[in-house]
């Protein structure tokens, strides 16, 4: 504090004249306080400046971590709040003394500025204000400091803050002696500031002992309890280097030249992934989420009682980045208004009034270091909420993940993957963007304030009409955004909608295109299109009246300023008019912004209130299953591995029947559990409730030990085989070639053109069902788990294969270990120490294979249907006997089969040579491994087999996006007709906005008193009639953009979709469904939304920036030679830089698609990724892959204020110039008032040039949506639905004979041949049966026959017909097929089963009755509109396929398959499902492909395929009657396997008793 202002009292008449000049009264001013003080000021300024440059060159280090800090950064936990730091009552009351010196500061700050006030800002006063604010300032810095000590969790301030403490407690002793001595030679009172240096003191001697003892008093505490949710901090895939922003220096942070070498790179070559730098370590994902979660749980733990707030946890957590960049906002604002401040002093100046020597050239360059600091401060602003958006969205991605793997069963049929994927692809995305309307909130204020002074000074009272105006224009838009926020909302609920259907139809394209549904289902998508289209048209029609309300607003507000001053006789005088016209065009920018702001805020608002509604949602049960150690087994023994006590447990908790009850279980370590029972008696929710999946209503369950999980329903990862297999674990090559050959999987990597190195599609499209569940098997034993959870695995393999895993794995490999499997199989049951039954939820039975079967009832009537279908297979008993002598015989003559299940095919001891051969055979290799069967010889190998993947990276265009996009684009809507008019529009806009304003410069006096060119009410009425003109002319032109928009995303989103529906098999099973919906997505709701207003934006900023350059150069023409050079050099610097930029857009939009898809893969397996305990490494692949996505992220919007800073300095220097020029020539050569009307709008031609330059690269960036979206409009498409001269009649087939002649068929030209040259007929209304080992071709036949999949060679005739003549439709329209994997669509049981609305209740009932499902359905409330959730996951995968069976008997086609339709039922409900067919198909034509050999051996014929060739075909009898026939090695080994499964389990494992 300084005395100065008592001073100032008492000697401010001696100081100086107030009728001297300028300059030389400031002199005299400063000579005399620097004589009172000069000691305060110098420290001051001395300190800002160390402090201002001390925060510029910790840039880097001022988001979450410091650099020195995070190198030894490990906090990364489960639990978030892990380890902590707690403020001592030393660094508080530190803290607060640096707040209370603030308000101090501020209280004479304010003081001051009343006392300037009221003496008509003299020039003392005024002076004396400034000092107190630079005061005012310095406190500010102080803080900041103090707070960034607390941020860093440093155990010493930073030496600057002591140096400075120590400084200014001398300041005060010195001060407070000045004091005391005036005190004693003055009798008056002491003034405010006075009194609060003496306030000071005390304080000031605190805070000089803190700087002696240097510590902070920040402790650590460290909580044990806690455990790592991320133990390293692995490398990301890519470039090496970390980016160069990490450890810039100031000057290359001040102008972005840290990126020169990307960019240097990016114009020699299209930029890879690989040449992007990483992000630094306080940038990454791991950082802002660990941020967020510990904040989020800190605010549970204060308030335990309130759910905490989502928008409270994100302030918390990076309010510091916040405040950096408030600073720079801060010095931006105040820059901006230096200009419309000094116009009226210019344009005095252009007019003869000079107050000082050289004041032109003065004036020019406070104009020109105004616009430099502008320049500035501006990018860094920018740049610095651009970073904030990052870590909020990355830390919300990855809080939405996390929730997504814990939520609750229940609640996960209430939010599909595709509304979640909404969440995290939209929702993140718009709270992310809100970064960038992060300070208007308060900078329009201050900015409203500071026009307001300045407007004072030129127009007097008459800013307080201002004020009014301006008000009155912000809160006239209430209701606007009361609109749009419920538009926005309603918006959202529509997108969803449609992206939940999407995503279902993605999934489920297989079966929509087996059953000719594509168009029912694509009406569907186009109807909930329309809905959301129609608030789109809402949104975007009140978007266009809020454009033209606060367009007109800034020309209202001027009219009513003007207007006041005219009435209140205040004269108006062309550098007046002109100091406020250029006031209003700042101020223009920020009322514009408005509506964008208000928008946003509701946008924003509503998908903050749809986070954190889903982030309330219910969890899994943290205490349904209790994890413990053997020896700590409460009440049981030290052996137990399972224990259940009276367990109740239900999935949908409204429904009052429990799924489970009653539930009584001890497993003792060692144990095989076996678990039957029919469909639906809850087999898979007893495994449920022992992983804690099933919500718990009574009783406790307790595991000791780690668990292994094999889902019902395989979930397999896109990816390789080998990832897969080994699921996060390292590698052991000795276990992993074990666990191969245990599965049955080694002969499949020799058979696999990559070995276990190949891609896997999505869900595991290009394996087989027994590959898929092999590899799921394989996955569980490599991670030798104490308890394994078997859920029917062996139903999805042919018997010899499921034999020989039953044997390897549960009878060997898994002989120690704790097994409970589930299994329809009876012939497993003897090899199990305990068999459960269960029926509707409750275990019935309990006991040993021998002691149920002595009690009778529920299991005696399995055993029983599995004998019956046994015997009916009616095979002779010398056929059984001279088995092995036909595989002998079969030997001898060199007909072994050549693949691994045919291996498997032969006797025990057969195998066994067989596997010897093998090992001879790898041993000769010295050593090779089956993971080393897809090691590359060279690099050209490497990628010769990449290209041969059937999973390829994602296309990307490269080099400048095509013209032929733009005009697409543009011609879309009515043919290009409304382009024209939009330009029409903005150009007739710019004219009369510049007319408005040349004609108050031009019609008022030049000087005051001088004579007016027009009579007030003239020069009102005309600007009136020319400002409100061009404010309709906008408004015409914002509504022709939204509806060109409107038609042109309507147009390209059915274009999209349709060309989707129509694509072949192939695109769907060799493209992640996440690339399809993040165009359906993201960048359709950048075509929606964004594009349109680019384009406009575009079309605004040249016509705007031309017309500056035009009034700039009616005055100054010799500046034109500059725009020229101006403009070359901005084309290059544009086109240098959107080299770079081009490529980071695209690498961003493909580099998002990995995202979306990881989490709908990761919310699919969510029970398998928890059964298994792999939260945590699934969690740290989705951060890592944000990451990968936020590099070029990260550089792509740093280059755009790379850009914008070289084309804002070069225009500056163009402003300069012309400033130069003015002031250069004598005093007279130009017209004052056109001058100062260049040099008003001169103010604006760096924001519009780079505006312009900005606008025209952002605009090619968002086009890449369009140019993706276009990608997938010409997708290749599968045949013609309808063929009109080509179409069967309404009865064909009328026989239902099919014929194969010489069929070849392949996938792709990238994989190789599946079927061979098949040739044979199935008769009309004959039963046929198709058995084949493992990948022997079966589904392919299947795929062939509804021309899924084209042959390349062959064809098949059906009633003479040949099918590649007719339609898609017209053909799959006439076939019936039950698939190998059920597919239910959320909705009701009535919409499943008639989707085409074209059968009645009864018939619907009818066939219920007869798939085994009436009993079940009637006792649901809503019987037929009984609700199914997505996948039909509220019902079990037996009950789904009955489903697919109903489906069957409604569509009554004259050609049914079968494709393995009961491979999920239990042997007595596949014998009534078998009954039912031929009861109801009695005259159709039947293909049953099935692995239980009884579903076939009654067939009429039976084909057996191998290696996707006829390997016989005949009636069941006769090839029985072979004695080397593969069927009568299939039909043996069934029939065998139940007594040699017993028989081994007897001979070869200890029985373990269990109880019940």
């Amino acid at each position: 504090m300084t005395y100065d202002s008592w001073w100032w009292g008492n000697h401010a008449d001696e100081a100086c004249h107030e009728d001297s000049s300028l300059w030389p009264s400031l002199i005299c001013t400063i000579s005399h306080f620097y004589g009172q003080d000069v000691s305060s000021v110098v420290i001051h300024l001395i300190f800002l400046v160390a402090c201002g440059a001390s925060l510029l060159w910790q840039r880097i280090n001022f988001h979450i971590l410091p650099s020195r800090f995070a190198k030894g950064y490990r906090p990364v936990f489960h639990s978030p709040i892990h380890q902590i730091f707690e403020l001592g009552s030393y660094f508080r009351a530190t803290l607060c003394c640096c707040i209370y010196l603030l308000l101090l500061n501020s209280g004479i700050t304010l003081q001051r500025l009343l006392l300037a006030w009221q003496s008509e800002w003299s020039k003392v006063p005024t002076v004396l204000t400034g000092f107190a604010c630079v005061q005012l300032v310095t406190w500010v810095g102080v803080t900041l400091l103090v707070f960034d000590a607390r941020r860093r969790t440093a155990h010493k301030f930073a030496l600057l803050l002591r140096v400075w403490w120590v400084s200014y407690f001398c300041l005060c002793a010195y001060k407070v002696g000045f004091l005391i001595y005036q005190a004693s030679k003055n009798t008056g009172a002491l003034p405010f500031a006075a009194w609060a240096n003496i306030a000071s003191s005390p304080v000031s001697v605190f805070l000089c002992i803190v700087a002696l003892r240097g510590n902070t008093g920040i402790q650590f505490v460290v909580h044990e309890l806690q455990e790592p949710l991320l133990t390293s901090d692995q490398d990301l895939p890519g470039s090496d280097k970390v980016t160069p922003y990490w450890k810039a220096s100031p000057w290359s942070l001040a102008t972005l030249s840290w990126l020169n070498p990307l960019l240097a790179v990016g114009v020699r070559k299209p930029l890879e992934h690989r040449d992007i730098p990483r992000l630094a370590p306080q940038d990454r994902a791991k950082t802002s989420y660990l941020t967020l979660k510990t904040n989020w749980e800190r605010l549970k733990a204060e308030d335990p009682s309130n759910p905490p707030s989502l928008f409270t946890a994100i302030v918390r957590s990076f309010w510091r980045e916040a405040l950096y960049s408030a600073i720079f906002a801060a010095m931006n604002v105040f820059a901006s208004y230096v200009g419309p401040y000094s116009v009226n002093d210019f344009v005095e100046y252009l007019g003869g009034r000079q107050t000082f020597p050289h004041e032109g050239y003065v004036l020019a360059a406070v104009f020109f270091a105004a616009k430099l600091i502008e320049n500035l401060t501006l990018r860094q602003w920018y740049l610095g909420i651009d970073i904030i958006g990052l870590h909020v969205r990355s830390a919300l991605t990855a809080f939405v993940y996390d929730k997504g793997l814990r939520l609750s069963n229940e609640c996960r049929q209430s939010h599909t993957s595709g509304e979640i994927i909404n969440y995290m692809a939209v929702d993140v995305q718009r709270i992310g963007d809100f970064s960038w309307y992060l300070h208007d909130s308060w900078v329009l204020p201050l900015q409203i304030i500071l026009a307001l002074i300045i407007l004072y000074r030129s127009v007097g009272v008459a800013c307080f009409a201002t004020l009014i105006a301006t008000v009155l224009s912000i809160a006239g838009n209430t209701p606007l955004a009361k609109m749009q926020e419920d538009y926005q909302d309603k918006l959202m609920t529509a997108k969803d909608d449609r992206m939940k259907a999407t995503s279902e139809c993605l999934r489920s394209m297989r079966i929509l295109k087996l059953q000719a549904w594509e168009n029912r289902y694509l009406a569907k998508l186009e109807n909930l299109r329309e809905i959301e289209f129609t608030w789109l048209r809402k949104a975007l029609f009140a978007q266009a009246a809020v454009t033209f309300i606060f367009w007109g607003a800034p020309m209202l507000v001027s009219a009513v300023t003007f207007g006041t001053c005219i009435i209140l006789g205040i004269p108006l005088t062309a550098g007046r008019v002109l100091s406020a016209l250029a006031t209003f065009r700042v101020l223009q920018e920020p009322l514009r912004n408005f509506p964008d702001l208000v928008s946003n805020m509701a946008q924003t608002k509503v998908s903050l209130d749809r986070l954190w509604t889903f982030l309330q949602e219910p969890e899994l049960q943290h205490d349904a299953v209790i994890h413990v150690t053997r020896q700590n087994m409460e009440n049981h023994s030290s052996d137990m591995a399972i224990v259940i006590e009276g367990g109740k447990f239900t999935w949908d908790q409204s429904v009052p029947t429990p799924t489970l009850t009653e539930i009584n279980l001890q497993v003792k370590s060692g144990m095989r559990v076996a678990v039957c029972g029919v469909v639906g008696a809850g087999k898979s929710s007893l495994l449920s409730c022992i992983l804690g999946e099933i919500p718990k209503l009574a009783g406790k369950v307790t595991v000791a030990g780690t668990t292994a999980y094999v889902a019902q329903s395989s979930w397999i990862q896109s990816g390789k085989i080998q990832d897969n297999i080994l699921f996060g674990s390292p590698m052991d090559k000795r276990k992993y070639e074990h666990v191969l050959n245990v599965c049955a999987l080694e002969k499949d990597m020799h058979m696999f053109s990559h070995g276990d190195q190949t891609e896997i599609g999505e869900r595991g499209i290009n394996l087989s069902g027994g590959q898929k569940q092999r590899i799921q098997l394989a996955r569980a034993l490599y991670q030798d788990a104490d308890i394994y959870l078997l859920d029917d695995p062996f139903s999805a393999v042919d018997a010899h294969t499921g034999t020989e895993l039953f044997k390897k794995c549960v009878l060997g490999a898994l002989s120690s270990k704790t097994l409970v499997f589930v299994t329809h199989q009876v012939e497993f049951l003897p090899a199990a120490d305990l068999i459960l039954v269960l029926r509707n939820g409750e275990i019935i039975q309990a006991g040993k294979y021998e002691e149920l079967l002595q009690a009778g009832t529920d299991f005696s009537a399995l055993v029983d249907a599995h004998n019956e279908a046994i015997e009916a297979m009616d095979i002779t008993d010398y056929l059984l006997e001279d088995a092995d002598k036909s595989i002998d015989a079969a030997l001898e003559q060199g007909d072994c089969p050549k693949s691994y299940e045919e291996d498997y095919a032969m006797s025990c001891e057969i195998t066994k040579v067989k596997i010897k051969k093998l090992e001879k055979r790898a041993s000769s290799k010295k050593g090779a491994t089956v993971s080393r069967l897809c090691s590359k010889k060279d690099k050209s190998t490497a990628v010769e087999k990449k290209k041969n993947q059937l999973m390829q990276e994602e296309e990307r265009e490269k080099g400048s996006v095509s013209m032929d996009v733009y005009w697409s684009y543009l011609t879309a809507a009515h043919k290009g007709a409304l382009i024209p008019v939009i330009l029409m529009s903005q150009t007739i806009f710019q004219l009369l906005q510049i007319s408005s304003n040349w004609w108050m410069a031009w019609a008022s006096p030049t000087t005051e008193g001088g004579e007016a060119r027009a009579t007030n009410f003239v020069l009102i009425a005309v600007y009136i009639g020319l400002a409100f003109g061009s404010a309709l002319f906008v408004f015409l032109r914002a509504l022709l953009v939204s509806i060109f928009g409107l038609v042109t995303a309507q147009k390209l989103f059915l274009d999209m979709m349709r060309c989707i529906f129509r694509a072949p098999m192939l695109f769907f099973d060799s493209t992640p469904a996440g690339r399809i919906l993040n165009r359906a997505s993201t960048d359709q709701s950048v075509v929606d939304l964004d594009i349109p207003f680019r384009l406009g934006g575009f079309a605004s900023s040249t016509i705007q920036l031309l017309g500056i350059i035009g009034v700039m150069s009616r005055v100054t023409w010799q500046i034109l030679f500059l725009f020229v050079a101006m403009a070359a050099i901005s084309i290059w610097m544009q086109q240098y830089y959107m080299a770079s930029a081009r490529e980071l857009s695209r690498l961003v939009g493909i580099q998002k698609a990995p995202i979306i898809h990881h989490y709908g893969e990761s919310i699919a397996g969510a029970t398998t990724i928890r059964g298994f305990g792999q939260e945590r490494r699934f969690i740290k692949t989705n951060l890592q892959l944000f990451d990968l996505y936020s590099r070029p992220f990260f550089n792509n919007f740093a280059a755009i204020e790379w850009l914008c800073l070289r084309m804002e300095m070069m225009s500056t220097c163009v402003f300069a110039s012309c400033m130069a020029l003015l002031v250069s020539f004598p005093i007279g050569t130009f017209d004052p008032s056109m001058a100062g009307l260049a040099v008003t709008y001169g103010l604006n031609l760096n924001q519009r040039q780079s505006r312009w330059v900005l606008s025209l690269c952002k605009m090619e960036n968002k086009i890449i949506s369009v140019e993706r979206i276009k990608q997938y409009t010409i997708i290749p498409s599968e045949a013609a639905f309808v063929i009109e001269g080509s179409r069967p009649s309404n009865d064909w087939p009328l026989h239902g004979a099919i014929d194969m002649q010489d069929l070849q068929v392949r996938y792709s030209p990238r994989t190789p041949v599946v079927l061979h040259g098949v040739t044979c007929t199935f008769p009309a209304g004959k039963k046929i049966g198709v058995v084949g080992r493992t990948g022997s071709g079966k589904s392919t036949l299947i795929q062939a026959l509804f021309r899924m999949v084209e042959p390349i060679k062959g064809r098949i005739l059906i009633d003479g017909l040949d099918i590649s003549t007719i339609g898609l439709h017209d053909l799959r329209s006439k076939l019936g097929i039950i698939p190998q994997d059920p597919t239910l669509f959320e909705g009701t049981v009535r919409a499943n089963l008639d989707p085409l609305e074209d059968h009645s209740d009864l018939e619907i009932w009818e066939a219920v009755d007869k798939c085994q499902l009436g009993d079940v359905l009637r006792a649901k409330e809503d019987k037929l509109d009984s609700l199914v959730s997505e996948n039909g996951e509220n019902w079990s995968v037996g009950q789904r396929q009955l489903f697919c069976l109903g489906r069957a008997l409604l569509k009554r086609a004259r050609i049914l398959i079968l494709d393995e339709a009961t491979a999920s039922v239990d042997t007595a409900t596949d014998g009534v499902i078998q009954r039912t067919i031929r009861a109801e198909f009695v005259d159709c034509t039947v293909i049953t492909v099935a692995h239980r050999i009884p579903t076939v051996v009654d067939s009429d014929l039976v084909l057996v395929l191998s290696d996707g060739k006829v390997a016989e075909y005949d009636a069941p009898l006769k090839l029985l009657e072979e004695k080397s026939s593969l069927f009568l090695k299939l039909v043996s080994e069934y029939s065998m396997r139940s007594s040699s499964v017993s028989d081994l389990a007897s001979n070869g494992h200890t029985t373990l008793n269990g109880t019940i």
